[in-house]
């Protein structure tokens, strides 16, 4: 069995675990930072890790992408895959501790008017004492409640909130985090009394759109909105119209409609909007590539062995 690896975010200690694993799986490997260098004696291989957009699409003889990503609705279109019967997996479940902290580090940075005065330490002026908030008492609504939205609800729990209730498309969650789990079709109903609403959804047929113009307008006008699932599942016309209107008192957006957001755009220039570019999640926290590998060896093993694989993507759910 072949299997290429593209990992240029790998240190010594991954791929240690990688060969130890291989070589109980009976695997070959093929480390390599392209998939324009794979050599001809590997263009057959049947597995590989990474983001191999253009191996899926040109090889009949791979059978198994796992992609080191949790969103994977790149390769959900059609010809994305040579090989129709080629199983697909994600690293979902690696991202959650890295994007909790980054929705955590947003939530106080607007809260607590970070990025008011600390635009004004970049002149050279001496900022003032501006009304704040804060985590503790606040109603926080969850939209996702998988790994990454249940990781920050966990940590969010400590801070002591008034309440914690997580959205999602079952309404069931396991998690303890959470003070009631509601169905999506419930949404409306907590919107109104949402003080932070953290968004990490797929995309989805189900999620695009979600937080519509109408649904902005349920919000309280002092709520808070953090989105670091998909672009796609905000109105982004209708937030921006709601931020120049102090309808919302602030946004924290990892994650974009267009990405890099287009010079011109609005959203630039829009006040309380807080822009990070996607990087809430990526492969530089050494936890989440830790995980990440750590995910990818257990599942050559089940591979290998002809077990179902645990982190297998539902193509046509999109996750």
């Amino acid at each position: 069995m072949k299997v290429i690896v593209l990992g240029g975010f790998l240190e010594q200690k991954h791929k240690d675990l990688i060969n130890k694993t291989a070589k109980e799986a009976g695997a070959e490997i093929l480390y390599t930072e392209s998939e324009d260098s794979i050599p001809e004696e590997f263009k057959d291989a049947e597995v590989l890790y990474g983001f191999g957009v253009k191996t899926a699409a040109t090889s009949k003889s791979l059978k198994w992408l796992c992609f080191t990503s949790a969103g994977v609705e790149s390769m959900l279109k059609p010809g994305a895959f040579a090989n129709e019967d080629c199983i697909l997996t994600n690293s979902s479940g690696s991202y959650g501790v890295s994007i909790a902290e980054h929705i955590i580090a947003v939530s106080l940075m607007m809260m607590r008017k970070m990025t008011y005065n600390y635009a004004l330490a970049l002149k050279g002026e001496w900022g003032e004492r501006l009304p704040q908030r804060s985590l503790i008492g606040s109603r926080i609504t969850v939209l996702g409640t998988g790994d990454i939205g249940s990781s920050f609800a966990k940590r969010a729990a400590a801070f002591e909130p008034a309440r914690i209730i997580g959205v999602c498309r079952s309404g069931k969650c396991d998690e303890p985090f959470y003070d009631k789990v509601l169905k999506v079709d419930e949404l409306d109903s907590v919107l109104p009394e949402t003080d932070l609403l953290v968004m990490s959804l797929p995309d989805t047929v189900e999620t695009r759109g979600i937080l519509s113009r109408e649904r902005l307008a349920l919000l309280p006008h002092d709520a808070f909105i953090v989105n670091v699932g998909r672009g796609s599942a905000i109105d982004e016309d209708a937030l921006v119209e709601a931020l120049e209107s102090d309808r919302l008192a602030g946004a924290a957006l990892d994650v974009f409609r267009q990405e890099p957001i287009p010079a011109g755009s609005r959203l630039w220039t829009t006040r309380n909007l807080l822009i990070t570019p996607h990087v809430a999640g990526n492969l530089t926290v050494g936890y989440t590539v830790d995980r990440n590998v750590e995910m990818f060896c257990e599942d050559l093993l089940n591979y290998a062995a002809g077990r179902p694989l645990k982190y297998l993507v539902d193509k046509k759910k999109g996750y």
